[in-house]
């Protein structure tokens, strides 16, 4: 399964544009470091997801290939991470499964889902922690970049979740959604998906460079289901 990160132009500081380069120009150097290190934990936590619930159900390729580690070193494709920092999108590398070393016919499923569910996971205990933080008046989080970096650590994170379950392309959730589907149709999405299924994530991603708001729209849901996931 292939991790997309993508940034956008909302966050809790103001405006960043598709790239991170002006932050550098501005001489913003912790923001800069706030958000690279922001999206380093969340796509390594999201790969790890993936070899994680792969190892539990039988298969030990991402462990053989060292990817079974919160290290972010083995999770990280230097090029894709560039990409996130210029362009606004770009990729961690694929953590290694084989499907035929699954003991449940459900493992294709869970392992998909294992990446968004762990990105879910992060940006539910951060933005609890937050809010637990200033709940109890810890000076740690009352300052603005305690709030900037927990706030845009757990909106990212939400980010990743929803991307990354689009089920176009090689997206998580172009592996989940057949198993919604009656089996005809499963079989032909996965051949529509298969031959044309990158070709409308370039699209869509083409769309966003162009001024639709197609991630805009994600950071916004985002948004909105960080306040249902909010307890404290």
């Amino acid at each position: 399964m292939q991790a997309l990160a993508i940034l956008v132009a909302n966050t809790p500081w103001g405006p960043i544009r598709n790239t991170m380069i002006q932050l550098l120009f501005q001489q913003q150097y912790l923001l800069f470091v706030l958000i690279a290190f922001a999206l380093i934990l969340s796509l390594t936590f999201h790969e790890f997801g993936h070899g994680k619930v792969a190892s539990l159900i039988g298969d030990d390729t991402a462990r053989r290939a060292g990817r079974l580690t919160l290290n972010p070193i083995p999770h990280i494709d230097p090029l894709g991470l560039l990409m996130v920092l210029t362009i606004g999108i770009g990729y961690a590398k694929p953590v290694p499964t084989d499907p035929s070393k699954f003991r449940t016919r459900w493992g294709t499923l869970m392992v998909a889902a294992a990446g968004p569910g762990m990105n879910l996971l992060l940006a539910i205990v951060t933005i609890n922690l937050y809010a637990l933080g200033m709940k109890a008046g810890w000076a740690l989080f009352q300052t603005e970049v305690a709030f900037f970096f927990f706030t845009y650590l757990a909106l990212i994170n939400m980010l990743l979740m929803l991307f990354n379950l689009l089920p176009i392309g090689p997206l998580d959730g172009s592996y989940i959604l057949p198993y919604a589907l009656p089996r005809e149709m499963a079989l032909k999405y996965l051949q529509i998906n298969q031959r044309y299924g990158t070709y409308a994530l370039l699209g869509l991603i083409a769309l966003n460079f162009l001024g639709v708001p197609v991630f805009q729209t994600l950071w916004k849901v985002g948004e909105f289901m960080l306040g249902i996931i909010l307890f404290i």
